[in-house]
């Protein structure tokens, strides 16, 4: 039987410290923190102040994998091989430029990577006379064997890595990942997993995965403090695997190196148990479920009030969903950039993005929503329109 939800939606938003004079539809940008986990973060701090050489020299090593171990537990982990990083960005980093990539070696992408990810990629790529190859998918609402055929097409003798998206961004489409990870171990190559927007939004089981790297962010759908990430390496994979920052723990191995890169403030990190209670005292797994149909209830009442369509088919959604705005013409990032201030300057946000030639908006899902936010966007999204392309 599965356990009833507690109350959500307005019964919990003040749980968070979030502004009552602004509607919030958009926790996949950066999340939102419960006071809870803000308190203990603080708490961590005091400790820390209280007597600094003690706490980074004694307490922190011990502390700082113990977070570890808890989170490797959620993400299907062991915890010796998961390593803490302030973003999903900087682990991609970690990961790529440890690559040792040689003229006319190839990295795979797809085309609707975030795009400092892609950033990076081609970074190194022209850095080591790489080349960076990207996977166009088809879309709106692609089926998995359409997201699987052009993989299969692309990889080829030269790829030296795939990096995957577990989740896009900007489309918002949840990918088929432990098949395409298959895929592309089947061809020989290994893959960098960019799952920043996995962990909390889609259940996780790393180790059944088995993906060579893996980077999630915790900020975002685990409600954990600002700068909380982490990258998984597989066991066979972390011998050259380096921080992007070199510090004391250098040729001491995956762990050492990871966890001590210089004097910052570890907080966040450490504030992940108090977290992962808070996501799992809200539902945890039915959580999950629960954003998901709400993300999709919430796109789905929206295109229809639009009279357009949604971006992703219901097997490859997630707490976010994507809807069509109904401005004609063709589409460029910079009138996407002036509609999500106009959002903002109206009260609420909601990344839009221009893809495949149209206006698409970005709608997300957590505790604190409920579809009453939904009807509000809505109708925000349209005076907005309104105002801008009127008749």
């Amino acid at each position: 039987m599965t356990p009833a939800l507690p109350p959500l939606g307005a019964a919990v938003r003040r749980e968070f410290a979030l502004s009552d004079d602004f509607l919030t539809v958009n926790h996949g940008s950066y999340g939102a923190t419960p006071r809870s986990v803000l308190a203990a973060q603080e708490a961590w701090r005091h400790r820390m102040e209280a007597q600094p050489t003690r706490f980074f020299a004694q307490e922190l090593p011990q502390a700082l994998r113990a977070a570890a171990g808890r989170l490797a537990a959620f993400v299907g982990a062991d915890g010796e091989d998961l390593a803490f990083v302030s973003n999903a960005t900087m682990g991609c980093n970690a990961v790529l430029r440890s690559l040792p990539l040689v003229p006319d070696d190839e990295i795979l992408c797809l085309g609707h990577v975030y795009n400092a990810v892609r950033n990076t990629m081609r970074h190194v790529a022209a850095e080591r006379g790489a080349r960076l190859v990207v996977v166009d998918l088809p879309f709106p609402r692609p089926d998995r064997a359409e997201v699987l055929a052009p993989l299969d097409q692309a990889l080829g003798p030269r790829t030296r890595l795939a990096v995957l998206d577990h989740i896009f961004s900007g489309s918002a489409l949840v990918l088929p990942i432990a098949d395409m990870v298959a895929r592309c171990h089947a061809h020989g190559v290994p893959v960098l997993v960019d799952g920043a927007h996995g962990p909390g939004q889609v259940p996780l089981d790393l180790s059944a995965l088995g993906a060579d790297y893996y980077v999630g962010n915790c900020h975002k759908w685990l409600m954990a403090p600002k700068g909380s990430a982490f990258l998984h390496a597989r066991r066979d994979r972390q011998p050259g695997l380096h921080p992007v920052t070199i510090s004391h723990g250098f040729g001491q191995g995956f762990v050492a190196e990871f966890d001590w890169t210089g004097t910052d403030d570890p907080s966040s990190f450490l504030a992940l148990p108090a977290a992962l209670d808070f996501f799992a005292r809200l539902g945890g797994a039915a959580l999950m479920a629960r954003n998901a149909a709400l993300a999709a209830a919430g796109a789905d009442a929206m295109a229809a009030r639009l009279g357009t369509e949604v971006g992703a088919a219901r097997e490859m959604r997630g707490a976010m969903g994507l809807v069509r705005l109904p401005v004609e013409g063709a589409a460029s990032q910079e009138q996407a950039r002036a509609l999500r201030r106009a959002l903002l300057a109206a009260g609420t946000d909601a990344p839009v993005n221009a893809i495949g030639g149209a206006l698409w908006l970005r709608l997300s899902a957590h505790a604190y929503n409920e579809e009453v936010d939904y009807q509000r966007l809505t109708a925000l999204v349209e005076t907005v329109l309104a105002n801008r392309y009127p008749g």
